[in-house]
């Protein structure tokens, strides 16, 4: 995935209430590379999405839906990444209540 270059603040009960900020990148661009085997799954309303989170510590890092037109998503909370200053991003709002 590459650097962001901005942030959305997304209004769903789970991200407004977490304080994620968000990047959103195809499937195929993003690659979990270790501590799978760690990874809680969270689903609520429709269950159209996966919120992710470590069973050992409890950080929200990313979730994986699908696009309107069905191809795989991946949100990344930006405030996981190590080296992004994500409060320097402009930031857009993401209507995450509606999906």
């Amino acid at each position: 995935m590459a650097p962001p270059t901005q942030a959305y603040a997304c209004n769903c009960s789970i991200c407004s209430r977490a304080g994620w900020l968000l990047a959103f990148a195809g499937g195929d661009a993003f690659r979990l590379l270790s501590g799978e085997d760690m990874l809680s799954d969270y689903q609520f309303h429709n269950k159209r999405i996966h919120h992710y989170f470590c069973s050992s510590c409890g950080i929200r890092s990313f979730s994986r839906g699908t696009n309107k037109d069905g191809s795989p998503s991946v949100a990344v909370n930006l405030r996981c990444l190590e080296g992004v200053e994500a409060s320097v991003l402009p930031v857009h709002n993401f209507d995450g209540a509606s999906l």
